[in-house]
């Protein structure tokens, strides 16, 4: 492997926002799965991770797909949604980018979690990293399955070999919570700012 897990979606970084500064819905989407080869090598403990941010990416790759130059940019889908008033309902593209974000949100702090606590286990950075991200939003049946698939999370020393490659896996880390999180900031600021980035989960 030609550099780390991070070089592709580093890349894509590069590309998700137009000259105006606008998100871009393609390049956002493609970033985050980018994202999902680094979910394999967490084996069981990540399923249930991989599967919510694979449907989410599907649903909005979806409906970027049936109309790419309408929905180029990312809010465009929010903003339609709410003039249809449809943004709250747990099916909606609305809904599919605030988990997406949050998702994301767990990644980095996880991600972040493994640099700054060289000495925490796999499974102590990871309950760390949701405590401060998704459990809030989680009701208790979410929230005890996280902790159950926790159990099976990987050994800290392989996991950051296999996902080393042969570049340097500190450094990439570092690039990419520092490019990935203000990404993300930014749609939970666009998202309070139209009063719907506290929605729960259903």
């Amino acid at each position: 492997m030609e550099g780390t897990v991070f070089t592709p979606s580093l890349e894509g970084m590069k590309h998700v926002k137009s000259e105006n500064g606008e998100m871009l819905t393609k390049p956002f989407l493609d970033v985050c799965k980018l994202i999902l080869p680094v979910l394999d090598k967490f084996g069981a403990a990540m399923a249930l991770v991989k599967a919510d941010i694979g449907g989410n990416i599907t649903r909005l790759e979806n409906k970027y797909v049936s109309n790419p130059s309408k929905y180029q940019y990312l809010y465009s889908m929010v903003q339609e949604e709410m003039e249809a008033k449809t943004a709250k309902g747990s099916s909606s593209c609305t809904n599919g980018i605030l988990w997406l974000t949050r998702a994301m949100d767990f990644l980095v702090e996880l991600f972040r979690n493994l640099l700054v606590h060289p000495d925490w286990t796999m499974s102590e950075a990871c309950s760390d990293s949701y405590g401060k991200t998704l459990k809030k939003w989680h009701g208790w049946l979410a929230s005890s399955s996280f902790s159950v698939a926790m159990k099976f999370a990987p050994d800290r020393k392989k996991f950051m070999e296999v996902i080393g490659g042969s570049g340097d896996i500190n450094a990439d880390i570092e690039k990419f919570c520092a490019t990935f999180a203000p990404l993300l900031a930014e749609n939970h600021k666009f998202l309070a700012g139209v009063g719907l980035d506290d929605l729960k989960a259903s």
